[in-house]
């Protein structure tokens, strides 16, 4: 019939995935510069850095410990 509705239906936890991949693919993307110049940054270049990642390794765990990850 062409008058159905044309959507499909999708799975959220697709788009919770997705989520999670560019948030570790920007954190992959401040990385490598940060690496790169290391010895220019300084120390509190280290620190900054050192707050982002532990930033984002709470939120990691967090969504771990909400079953966000659990494909069931």
């Amino acid at each position: 019939n062409a008058f159905d509705d044309a959507r499909m239906k999708f799975d959220v936890r697709f788009y919770l995935v997705s989520i999670l991949f560019i948030i570790f693919d920007l954190e992959i993307a401040f990385l490598f510069p940060w690496a790169v110049a290391f010895k220019d940054v300084g120390l509190v270049g280290f620190w900054s850095m050192m707050v982002f990642l532990a930033v984002l390794t709470i939120g990691f765990a967090y969504e771990w410990k909400k079953g966000a990850l659990e494909w069931e």
